[in-house]
């Protein structure tokens, strides 16, 4: 076991991060392969690939405010994160250091590359968040899900590959379900959904978008949203009086069978959300969620946008009026749904894992073992 080459996947404690790390590490173990993850204290809270024995935890903070003692303790506590690292790294000796983002990849990575040991970073937004922003120039290579990221800048662009995000096992069983473009007269399945700090104005605008509707759609529709405890009266009233169709909930377990069987998905534009949308290939509404300093949920609706897999709003101009518009549009035009299909299937990469994995290997300089059908 202590021959097999380790490979210790840095990750912040959010799904976003969380699942391309596992379904890299899912990879990896296939070629047989050792993997631990590193991360902060959210992350113990997830079930997966990563048992609590493969979970090494470092202290980390994030930089919320400007002011000079925020800034100190943030600064304090990853100085902490670093040592910690410094003493597992000296204990594992992985063959490389893999980061997903997030400021809980910071203090591993760094420590990575005090020590000479190879290091890769993975970026899923169409813009470099802030922690892969400051390891970019020390990182070993950098892998990007989307292209264009790193395009103006020439010193990170001769390191970087793009590789795609590496999909959870349920969204690529959802890759491979046919899309069939709704018929007139025959049912018009719509998916809402907004994340933890989206779901608020999906419930402001999606019931009285959908009232505006012709009453022929309403008899169509079959709704599913996500929505929150609070918000959940005063929409479920709405479509009960409309006689919708409507499954409403603040949790789907079940998404991505869900997304595979939508003909159109009503969502923020956050990185997994985008990477997904653009794997399953489903035709899509996307409002980025404003005042990001980065902009990036902005960028990513962008790259579905221009490919020509969504269309892209503006919270400021998400009304009732222009999301009933786009839904009656879409809804009449079959044959516009089925092309939005293909355009953001043209965006997905299935292989994307796979892809990751090779760089991986390759920076540490490992030849592929041969799979295994048990995980080490």
């Amino acid at each position: 076991m202590s021959d097999t080459p380790l490979i210790w996947l840095a990750a912040g404690g959010t799904g976003g991060h969380l699942f391309p790390a596992e379904a890299l590490g899912a990879t990896l173990m296939k070629r047989g392969l050792r993997v631990r993850l590193v991360t902060d204290a959210r992350a113990l809270r997830y079930s997966g690939l990563f048992s609590k024995e493969m979970v090494d935890v470092v202290p980390s903070e994030t930089v919320r405010s400007r002011n000079p003692l925020a800034l100190t303790r943030t600064a304090a506590m990853l100085g902490t994160g670093v040592a910690r690292s410094l003493v597992l790294l000296r204990g594992l000796r992985p063959a490389v250091v893999v980061g997903f983002g997030g400021y809980p990849t910071l203090p591993p990575l760094f420590a990575a590359g005090l020590m000479k040991i190879p290091t890769v970073i993975h970026e899923s937004n169409a813009v470099l968040g802030r922690a892969n922003r400051f390891l970019a120039r020390r990182v070993s290579a950098i892998a990007t899900a989307l292209p264009g990221v790193l395009e103006r800048d020439a010193a990170l662009k001769s390191k970087a590959s793009v590789t795609g995000t590496p999909m959870r096992p349920a969204i690529l069983a959802a890759a491979a379900v046919t899309f069939s473009a709704p018929q007139p007269l025959a049912p018009l399945r719509l998916l809402v959904v907004g994340g933890s700090q989206g779901a608020r104005i999906m419930a402001d605008v999606v019931p009285p978008a959908i009232e505006r509707l012709a009453p022929e759609l309403w008899q169509r529709l079959v709704l599913v949203q996500q929505v929150r405890e609070e918000d959940m009266g005063r929409v479920r009233a709405v479509y009960d009086r409309l006689k919708i169709n409507a499954e409403l909930a603040p949790f789907f377990a079940d998404l991505p069978a869900r997304l595979a069987a939508t003909h159109l998905v009503v969502s923020r534009s956050g990185a997994g959300t985008v990477a997904e949308l653009a794997a399953v290939g489903r035709p899509s509404i996307l409002v980025p969620l404003p005042g990001s300093i980065d902009q990036d949920q902005f960028a990513n609706a962008g790259v579905l946008a221009d490919a020509g897999g969504a269309i892209r709003i503006p919270q400021a101009e998400f009304t009732p009026e222009r999301l009933a518009a786009e839904i009656t549009g879409l809804a009449a035009e079959p044959p516009r749904l089925a092309a939005m299909v293909a355009a953001a299937r043209g965006v997905g990469r299935l292989d994307a894992a796979d892809q990751l994995a090779d760089l991986v290997l390759k920076v540490a300089a490992i030849e592929s073992p041969a799979p295994t059908e048990s995980f080490p």
